[in-house]
């Protein structure tokens, strides 16, 4: 729910006037990586710990050369979680200093990808005004750091989310490619997707295990600032790491090209931002001049609809009973029925997967169930915006409504749809 802390924003921007990048420091074993980042902002201080796994996956040696410069820029992406809290005016670098066109690029990452941060917290601010950024007088700029430009392979390196779209990554790629699996923060659906694709160890998946600071917890539980951050923006920065530690130069994500459209009409307000093709494109530029083109990020489905990623997860039966795209439920392994994310998993698959099976799948009917009726409204353009999730267009839910109608017209919600949009 859509909240007004502008004057909360106004307050800790004065009390915390610079947030700081410290450092960063890691220990490299044969097994694991074990990263520490350290921001603070007057008292207050975080340390995240990030233990990176390699599984069977390491190469047979690594250089601090290349990893430094690896390692600060997901620093500068964990940043944000951090920062968001105090919203400080001005971000301090220690010891690195980044290039005019550099900080321009990150300030427009750091600008849309909190896009609804500012908008659910209703802070009025612009993109020049939000901060800038400040460092040390005698810091180095971050092209002296070095990168290992990854020559192409037969290796393919797959992030899995545990829902229907790295599937069907996962499973057109691994036909012609060696695929690395890759997955942040494992838990019930990652796990159990990667196991019924073969990957049915540990040792066989590259696991980031990724700890928010028990700081920041107790800050948002005190009222300071929270929202969404650019998750996937951060996914793409550790799949640079991944990339040099296995000597694997391709990485497929799995973003659609629904990603693409607005959560809010008419502005750039996008809960997929880091998502977008814009975001993509923006990413490959950057590694392209700023870190030696050291490795190929792309999204394998960028040029499928929902509905066709949708129909041909439809065909890998063995992933049904498994594989979970709710955020409220993933901590039990469940779909928890009561979301937007939910229901839009379900009006997506429901013209290819048959109405008893689709009840199986998710437990409850949810074309029946009026307690969906704001989310469906929401997915369908009926209310004003889209759910701030990671779903389908308003046209592609409306294509699938309109599927629906031929095989499930006598449903609450297709029953609604219909009388709507009928007096419209």
């Amino acid at each position: 729910m859509r909240v007004n802390k502008q004057l909360k924003y106004n307050e800790l921007r004065k009390q915390y006037p610079v947030f700081h990048y410290d450092s960063f420091h890691y220990i490299i074993s044969e097994t694991k990586i074990e990263i520490q980042f350290y921001f603070h902002s007057n008292e207050i201080q975080f340390a995240p710990i990030i233990s990176i796994q390699f599984g069977n996956y390491l190469l047979q040696s690594h250089s601090k050369e290349y990893i430094d410069g690896l390692v600060f820029h997901i620093g500068l992406i964990e940043l944000i979680s951090y920062w968001k809290s105090v919203a400080s005016p001005s971000i301090h670098i220690h010891n690195f200093s980044l290039s005019s066109e550099q900080e321009n690029w990150w300030r427009k990452l750091y600008w849309k990808g909190l896009g609804e941060f500012f908008y659910q917290n209703g802070i009025n601010t612009t993109e020049n005004l939000f901060f800038n950024f400040s460092y040390d007088e005698d810091s180095i700029p971050i092209s002296h750091f070095k990168y290992l430009h990854i020559e192409k392979s037969e290796r393919i390196i797959v992030p899995i989310g545990g829902g229907k779209d790295s599937v069907v990554t996962l499973e057109k790629l691994r036909i012609d490619n060696k695929v690395i699996p890759f997955i942040i923060n494992p838990r019930g659906a990652t796990l159990d997707c990667a196991k019924n694709a073969g990957f049915d160890q540990l040792n066989k998946i590259f696991i980031i295990q990724r700890e928010i600071d028990s700081r920041l917890l107790d800050l948002n539980k005190q009222g300071y600032l929270n929202g969404h951050t650019p998750f996937s923006a951060m996914l793409a920065f550790y799949s640079l790491l991944v990339s040099y530690l296995t000597n694997t130069r391709d990485i497929a994500l799995s973003n659609e090209s629904s990603a693409n459209e607005a959560t809010i009409p008419n502005t750039d307000i996008n809960h997929q931002y880091s998502k977008s093709l814009e975001f993509e494109l923006d990413f490959q530029s950057y590694v392209k001049q700023n870190m030696n083109h050291c490795a190929n990020y792309f999204s394998y489905l960028r040029q499928y609809s929902e509905l066709q990623i949708a129909e041909m997860f439809s065909q890998y039966t063995q992933y049904h009973k498994v594989f979970k795209s709710c955020n409220a439920g993933s901590k039990e392994n469940k779909w928890c029925c009561n979301c937007s994310k939910c229901l839009f998993a379900y009006l997506i698959l429901s013209p290819y997967i048959e109405d008893k099976k689709m009840i199986e799948i998710f437990g409850e009917d949810l074309l029946e169930k009026s307690e969906m009726i704001h989310y469906f409204d929401e997915l369908t353009g009926i209310a004003p915006n889209k759910p701030f999730e990671c779903v389908g267009t308003i046209d592609e839910v409306n294509e699938a409504v309109h599927l629906l109608i031929k095989t499930r017209k006598d449903k609450l919600l297709i029953q609604r749809y219909l009388s709507i949009k009928n007096t419209i």
